[in-house]
């Protein structure tokens, strides 16, 4: 399985992320050309070698004439995003001019939207975007639509983002993994005053992942670096058994007494063996409650608050209590990593002033998801693969059942309808963390 793997044990930003893909192979002319179908006028994309601690790699560099940019000159918001206005001392990226145009991620994703980019860098570029919005909105208290960037609205972050999205679309990894992310330490000035590292929308953005604080003394993920990976990794690993293809170096702008880069590599996971079992095993918690003086709305309501806090799985399970009462169990499923969310959200939402939790082990196949273009439009798919060989493909049942709708047939006589139509137009695989 051909495995792209991201080492930030220097940190994580958008310009190092582009340096490191073409380090590792993305022909710079194409990145540029696709950026073009943006069709924003006023910025020039380069890269140069560059060394840190004696590592040598690619440098990219974004310059945006005048320092401005404008997608939409009709909403103008303050944005919460702290990254722009760190220019004097900031952790990798290219500055960043303080009167860039607030676009609001409104703007920002209809500009994506009508784009001619590849359909794959688009959804990956939204889902970037959607990343950083829902941690700027968790931050400050406010609705995503009205969420304004400050940097990440500027030309040049707009470059990083979308630039990274090609870049992954262009490499077509089967998977993307990631080990464990350096967040720096010391504080970081803003437009908010001084803040200490991790800044509040990094933090919200690397929850639940595996990271580590204090190895430099200076912001070393910063907010856009973040949510590239939470929207990009299909799995954290800290140990895995491969075969290093090729390695690329992206490098940061500051010069520090620590290598400043970013390891992008190639890998070549090892296929499960007859002595390994084609599965992963994982060490999660059951979250467990009976609860007899919940209306069902109440219950469907507490179950949207647990997956929005990280819940892997939601059930719930008639019961009869004491008193011969009609009760339901609730039962949440979680990693170790989401407990404190999961069992604030189940004292604050639901009825229960206690609830058990139990160790537990679950065991899972690999999935990719795929979409394909066919007579009915686009439709989108998962298979389950036992080790690397496909075991069982499956349509997904939104698409089922709109086809279902529009012609007038049944759940099963859709599937059948689809059958091996289309081709395969983007795939992103899909591991459970």
């Amino acid at each position: 399985m051909k495995t792209l793997h991201f080492d930030c044990f220097a940190g994580i930003s958008g310009d190092m992320t582009l340096g490191g893909l073409v380090d590792l192979g993305v022909d710079p002319e194409r990145l540029c050309r696709e950026l073009d179908k943006l069709g924003i006028p006023g910025w020039k994309l380069s890269f140069h070698r560059d060394e840190r601690g004696g590592i040598t790699g690619t440098h990219g560099v974004v310059d945006v004439e005048g320092q401005t940019n404008h997608i939409a000159h009709e909403h103008e918001h303050h944005s919460h995003h702290h990254e722009q206005e760190q220019v004097q001392d900031h952790p990798h990226e290219h500055n960043r001019s303080s009167d860039h145009h607030h676009n609001t991620w409104k703007e920002i994703r209809s500009l994506i939207r009508n784009s001619g980019i590849a359909e794959g860098a688009k959804k990956r570029a939204l889902a970037i975007f959607q990343r950083i919005a829902e941690a700027e909105a968790q931050v400050h208290g406010a609705a995503e639509e009205d969420i304004g960037f400050h940097e990440v609205g500027a030309l040049d972050s707009i470059i990083d983002i979308v630039g990274t999205a090609i870049c992954l679309d262009l490499l077509k990894p089967d998977r993307i993994t990631c080990g464990e992310i350096e967040l720096g330490g010391g504080t970081v000035a803003c437009a908010h005053g001084v803040l200490p590292v991790p800044a509040p929308a990094t933090l919200v953005l690397v929850r639940g992942l595996p990271v580590k604080t204090g190895g430099f003394n200076k912001e070393m993920t910063t907010p856009t670096g973040a949510a590239i990976l939470a929207a990009s990794v299909d799995a954290f690993v800290r140990t895995s058994s491969f075969t290093e293809i090729k390695t690329g170096y992206g490098i940061g702008a500051r010069k520090m007494e620590k290598p400043n880069v970013l390891r992008v590599s190639w890998r070549e996971e090892q296929a499960a063996s007859a002595l390994e079992e084609p599965w992963q095993t994982e060490e999660l918690v059951i979250i467990e409650a009976n609860i007899d003086d919940m209306t069902g709305e109440a219950l469907g309501f507490l179950m949207e608050r647990l997956f929005e806090a990280g819940a892997l799985d939601v059930t719930f399970t008639p019961c009869v209590m004491k008193k011969s009462r009609p009760g339901t169990i609730v039962s949440v499923l979680g990693s170790p990593e989401k407990l404190s969310n999961l069992r604030r959200t189940m004292f604050q939402y639901s009825a229960t002033i206690g609830f058990r939790e139990i160790p537990t082990r679950r065991l899972s196949l690999s999935r990719k998801e795929s979409s394909i273009t066919s007579d009915f439009g686009e439709v989108r798919q998962k298979t389950v693969f036992w080790g690397e060989k496909p075991l069982r493909t499956k349509t997904e049942y939104e698409d089922r059942s709109r086809i279902a709708c529009e012609q007038g047939i049944s759940l099963e006589d859709a599937e059948r309808l689809l059958g091996n139509r289309g081709e395969t137009a983007a795939e992103k695989p899909v591991w459970k963390k």
